[in-house]
């Protein structure tokens, strides 16, 4: 089974060296790795990897933690494909989407894309009115929003919206449901990624979306390839 490892290591040559090797020497083998950000002597680092059956996840924990100064923020299973080329290929998806369709990709791939458990894309009615947002497409696993009251929208920049926040229902807060939020589309509109039971998201992810959401915006705007 594979497990996503969210680390906080020492931003020095040979760190993920001694990380992979220490995985090894348990009988653990890395499938992928992600630089999320790099600040202040230290590196995040999602490390995706593959555990034999027999072993339980804690064994993940108890072997990186024989490096020194290796930290896990989180551990959680995942299940999403493992390449490295997720945004580009997404990208080249969108180029090739039929007309009204984009919406739908984005929902389905952008949680394989940001280690997330679903996505929503919101879209503006262009009425002001109590709730003038719809649900444009919802991925798999994704929370019923219809209905909410979204202080946030329409958005205007891309925000992180941390699981304590007062809006969110009781049984999110409870859940621990994380979620970052970028532009998408047009005035109003909105990329929405979540995970329960965190890591928080950063801003560094954050900012891939907002990333993303801009090139996307112009890519699905393009006749078909």
């Amino acid at each position: 089974m594979s497990y996503l490892l969210r680390l906080v290591v020492p931003d020095k040559p040979g760190i993920l060296g001694a990380v992979a090797t220490a995985l090894g020497t348990a009988g653990i083998d890395i499938v992928s790795v992600d630089v999320l950000e790099r600040g202040n002597g230290v590196a995040v680092d999602d490390v995706v990897v593959d555990l034999p059956r027999d072993r339980l996840p804690d064994s993940l924990i108890t072997a990186v933690r024989t490096v020194p100064g290796v930290e896990v923020e989180s551990l959680r299973p995942y299940a999403g494909p493992l390449d490295t080329h997720r945004e580009l290929e997404l990208l080249d998806a969108l180029a090739r989407a039929a007309e009204g369709t984009a919406a739908k990709l984005l929902a389905a791939e952008l949680p394989r894309v940001f280690h997330s458990g679903w996505a929503v894309v919101l879209e503006s009615t262009g009425e002001p009115s109590d709730e003038p947002w719809e649900v444009a497409a919802a991925s798999d696993a994704a929370p019923v929003f219809e209905g909410l009251t979204l202080p946030w929208m329409p958005l205007s920049s891309p925000r992180l919206l941390p699981s304590e926040e007062d809006w969110l229902p009781e049984r999110w807060q409870e859940m621990a449901i994380e979620m970052m939020a970028a532009p998408y589309g047009g005035p109003g509109c909105a990329l929405v990624l979540g995970r329960s039971g965190g890591p928080p998201y950063r801003r560094s992810e954050l900012m891939r979306l907002a990333h993303l959401g801009g090139i996307a915006t112009t890519v699905a705007s393009l006749p078909p390839a």
